[in-house]
């Protein structure tokens, strides 16, 4: 008989362990090494000779088999739990039961996306399920849900519809699907009739979390995205994309979803963030588990390639499993035809035509937003090559034809260049290519002008060029403009660092402009061309100055440039209202020059002064490109001083220079505006301009510099606004490009700090630790230690909630040395409480050096002198909290099966610790009523524990008595009253106190 007992305990813990087992492998990740291990507890299972071992065995096979690559392997094991149901029911307990019932629904799922699986024997099985679901008293509405899915895969939409309806219609219970799956499919259902706002309505719930599953909200954010771009909500499809995609990339059972990402990238000028996802993936390409699954994602892949190949790079090679080398163009095919013959096994078995006319639907799409910015950063670059179309050259034979074609660019390059365009280099440019070697049949004047742009388009490489006009002015009897030309060339050397040289070649010019001007030999625009010319000069010695140049000193060089300034201000501002725009320009820009030589003098406000005049007085005169450089620096430096002023600054910029300015230039100034916003708490707006800076970066080639430093500021914008996915996302990409020697070593830090507090938000504890001590490794070399301390006391914090209690406890240790070696108490006080926790985390071991931890916080607590009264109130609050949490560490240190005496004696301590909080939180006022209720009711519980009902009634009393005249919208106070109550009701305070009542009346 003991034997029998023996074996039959042996065998419940076997049973026992093997549930564990089978717990802590559905917690691994998705994939066949999952699976195998499933197979393998199957077989340990089995020798157990337990029925319902073997029953749970097969539930947890098929259940990761469902959620895996292997769908097709789900149909064995249930095959084999339908025979035991059907043959012994009674081994089955209750939640075996409800399960088998629940997995048909998988099951019929399962055999749609098998195209060998013949649909009489799918619609066989449906009435089967329809049949035992009757059976065992549950409603239709899985039934009908399992109905509308077979006839919407084979394109029958009436029944489909119908089946819809009877769905929804049919009463909730057990054996639906949750809420969010149930929304999911209705809402796939409504956009695939186009009906996009219908169906984010439907998808609304799922997305705010208010009902979630394993899968969700992951399939429906991957199922709005295209919804979502139809729609034109163009941000929130970005967000849901970047938070989407986080969710799906651990999943190997989603390639569906997956897919849904790629398409989206593929779809809004992502193609090179689309390209890395397949990367990601390449087993995907060829998983056959699923036939349905690789049939989209192949159509994806189709769609993904034709889109390569329609821009150019068709020939370049592309993500594919390692048995050859593919080029997107011979990708694209295979993809194609092998799509479509997964649809067409699909359309044989269904005997329609549906699901190929959807595949090629999906592969045919066209984009639908030209360029997306997604705010990461794709390390592959896909760019269409540029191929402008040559301009024809003129000959001899058709010169009659082209001579109006060569006028019209003329007239052109004139207006442009009497407007000041920034265009009119390249419409020069477009002359000189017309006329390409005959430059001999334009006029000298407009030979002349040609050069001095082409000079212009050149930059420092054009002195010669500059020359060369200077020559050709002079033979078209403009001397003036000649030495403007020349001017225009000194100033190219000094922007090449030979400010010296600019100095010597400007003089001459300058000399004699002005004794031209004196003679009337020339007029004021050509005159304030050359002192324009020299004053640029000087202002850049000035540059050179403040940076340690050689030039000359900083106030000979600033007091040369502002009388330069102001003479070009002498000279331009009597004339600014006769029509002459480059004369308006140039008093214009005296006036800037004058306010940067202010802001270089220390003077902020007068500089901003002349900056904003020299701004709108180049958009008066309809010169709005040239007030962009002027706006900037108007910008850094009213930025610390008027936020509004500079944010004003910022979007004129923005506005004036959009339609000119360079890419690089473009990122400069959505960064410049989006760190002005930031600090004024403007996330939402910040976080806009921060991507555009991060895209206009990567478009200017820019993408590991300004690029990474755009993307590490978004990511801290949109953590700011609480989009944690988004967020962590952007910041990791962020990450691979920032570098101390470019960025600073702060920046690494602050983004791996970020990216913590994502992965803890998102309950990724162990991702959480790690990048935080990333962080801590680069902040332990810094001279000031607060960081460094307080990154490891988080990375300890992550590393509890991840289970890793070594691990933590030697973080806590080398933060709290940290916090000593500060003179921090708190921060140590903090981390010897928790270090405490730790010791007991595991079945109540460790009390003793748990004990010897809190007593050592009390022992900080008390032996720390503050420095003034508020320092003096926290420590106290400190000293009680400690006591509190010694307390409850106690009590909850009770093991299971303790003898009544050690429990009365571990809750006789603990009470003891509560009531010390008590006291010291009373001692500290009305600003810590909350903590000391906490503790009175505490000590209330305890007391009742130990059977001492007076003594728990009297604590209840103290706290009811404390919130007498609390407010009613405090809920705390609320909260704390009705426990109170409870604990007077627990005791039998109140029956008491009603029979002594009773008795004097």
């Amino acid at each position: 008989m003991s034997q029998s007992m023996d074996r039959d305990r042996d065998r419940d813990r076997d049973f026992e362990t093997l549930r564990r087992a089978m717990q802590e492998n559905y917690e691994q990740p998705e994939g066949p090494a999952r699976n195998a291990r499933a197979e393998h507890l199957l077989s340990e299972a089995e020798k157990l000779n337990i029925p319902l071992a073997v029953i749970e065995a097969l539930g947890h096979q098929l259940k990761v088999y469902n959620y895996s690559s292997e769908k097709d392997k789900m149909f064995v094991p249930f095959a084999r739990l339908l025979r035991m149901w059907d043959e012994r029911p009674e081994d089955f307990d209750e939640y075996e039961t409800h399960s088998l019932h629940w997995v048909f629904k998988w099951v019929s799922s399962g055999m749609l996306g098998q195209p060998h699986i013949p649909l009489a024997s799918i619609e066989k099985w449906l009435g089967e399920m329809e049949h035992r679901y009757r059976l065992a008293g549950h409603s239709e509405r899985a039934v009908r849900s399992a109905e509308f899915s077979v006839a919407r895969h084979i394109g029958d939409l009436e029944r489909a519809e119908r089946a819809y309806a009877a769905w929804l219609g049919a009463d909730r219970d057990r054996m639906a699907d949750c809420h969010a799956c149930e929304l999911h499919d209705q809402g796939a259902w409504q956009a695939e009739g186009r009906a996009d706002a219908e169906a984010l309505e439907l998808w609304r719930p799922v997305l705010a979390g208010e009902y979630t599953c394993a899968h969700e909200p992951h399939a429906v954010l991957a199922s709005s995205l295209l919804p979502l771009l139809r729609l034109g909500r163009l941000d929130e499809a970005r967000a849901h994309h970047l938070r989407g995609f986080r969710l799906v990339r651990p999943m190997e059972s989603m390639r569906g979803a997956y897919a849904d990402h790629v398409e989206f990238c593929a779809l809004t000028g992502n193609e090179a963030r689309a390209l890395e996802l397949l990367a990601e993936r390449p087993a995907y390409f060829t998983d056959s588990g699923e036939p349905r699954s690789r049939m989209n994602f192949l159509a994806v892949v189709a769609l993904l390639m034709d889109r390569l190949t329609s821009l150019g790079l068709g020939s370049g090679t592309v993500p594919r499993p390692a048995d050859r080398t593919w080029t997107a163009g011979e990708l694209a095919a295979h993809a194609r035809v092998e799509a479509l013959s997964l649809a067409a096994r699909f359309d044989e078995r269904n005997g329609t035509a549906y699901v190929s006319g959807r595949v090629r639907e999906r592969m045919d799409q066209l984009p639908l937003v030209e360029r997306l910015p997604l705010g990461v950063r794709a390390a592959r670059t896909v760019t269409a090559p540029l191929k402008p179309a040559p301009i024809p050259r003129a000959t001899a034979a058709d010169a009659s034809a082209t001579e109006p074609d060569l006028t019209a660019l003329l007239a052109e390059a004139r207006r442009l260049s009497d407007s000041l365009h920034p265009e009119s280099v390249a419409a020069w440019a477009a002359v000189s290519q017309a006329v390409g070697d005959e430059a001999g049949k334009l006029d000298i004047r407009d030979r002349a002008e040609m050069t001095d742009h082409e000079a212009m388009g050149h930059g420092p490489e054009g002195v010669e060029l500059f020359a060369r006009a200077a020559e050709l002015y002079v033979a078209a009897g403009d001397p003036g403009e000649a030495l403007a030309a020349r001017a225009r060339g000194a100033f190219v050397l000094a922007l090449s660092g030979r400010t010296g040289e600019a100095l010597a070649a400007v003089a001459e010019p300058y000399e004699q402009v002005l004794a031209l001007f004196a003679e009337g030999g020339t007029g004021v625009r050509q005159a304030a061309s050359v002192l324009v010319g020299r004053a640029r000069i000087l202002l850049q010695r000035v540059h050179e100055a403040a940076e340690g140049g050689e030039a000359g000193t900083g106030s000979e060089a600033l007091a040369a440039a502002e009388s330069a300034a102001r003479e070009l201000l002498a000279l331009t501002e009597p004339h600014t209202g006769d029509g002459d725009l480059l004369v308006a320009s140039r008093a214009a820009e005296a006036q800037a020059m004058l306010g940067e030589l202010a802001a270089h003098a220390g003077d902020a406000e007068t500089a901003a002064e002349l900056l904003t005049r020299a701004s709108e007085a180049f958009v008066a005169a309809g010169l709005p490109w040239f007030a962009v450089e002027y706006e900037a620096r108007l910008t850094g430096i009213v930025r610390l001083g008027d936020a509004e002023a500079a944010e004003r600054a910022a979007r004129a910029a923005l506005e004036h220079g959009t339609p000119f300015m360079e890419a690089t230039g473009r990122a400069q100034l959505h960064l410049q505006l989006a760190e002005i916003l930031g600090a004024t708490g403007q996330f939402g707006p910040a976080a806009d301009h921060a991507l555009e800076a991060s895209h206009w970066a990567d478009e200017g080639g820019e993408g590991p510099t300004l690029g990474a430093w755009a993307r590490h500021q978004l990511g801290g914008f949109l953590l700011r606004q609480g989009r944690w996915a988004e967020a962590a996302e952007v910041l990791e990409s962020a990450l691979p490009e920032l570098s101390a020697e470019t960025h600073g070593d702060g920046a690494l830090v602050q983004t791996h700090w970020w990216l913590g507090d994502c992965h803890t938000e998102l309950g990724e504890h162990r991702e959480a630790a790690e990048s935080w001590l990333r962080a801590a490794e680069i902040a332990r070399h810094w001279p000031d230690q607060r960081d460094h301390a307080m990154l490891a006391h988080l990375a300890a914090e992550a590393l509890g909630h991840a289970e890793l209690l070594p691990q933590a406890e030697q973080a806590y240790e080398r933060a709290g040395d940290l916090w000593r070696s500060l003179g921090n108490v708190h921060g140590l006080i903090r981390s010897l409480r928790a270090r405490a926790w730790l010791a007991v985390r595991e079945d109540g071991a460790g009390l003793d050096a748990a004990r010897e931890l809190m007593t050592a916080a009390l022992g900080e607590c008390e032996t720390a002198a503050p420095e003034d009264d508020d320092e003096r109130e926290q420590l106290v609050a400190e000293l009680g909290q400690t006591h509190r949490q010694f307390g409850d560490l106690i009590a909850r240190s009770v093991v299971d099966d303790a003898d009544d005496d050690a429990i009365h004696a571990v809750f006789e301590e603990a009470l003891a610790q509560v009531v010390q909080a008590a006291t010291v939180f009373a001692s500290l006022g009305p600003n810590h009523l909350h903590g000391r209720a906490s503790a009175e009711l505490a000590a209330g519980w305890l007391a009742a524990d130990l059977e001492r009902h007076e003594a728990a009634a009297a604590h209840a009393r103290v706290v009811l008595g404390a919130y007498s005249g609390a407010d009613d919208a405090d809920e705390t106070a609320a909260a704390r009253r009705a426990e109170a109550e409870r604990l007077l009701r627990v005791t039998g305070a109140e029956d008491r106190e009603s029979k002594d009542q009773e008795s004097k009346d």
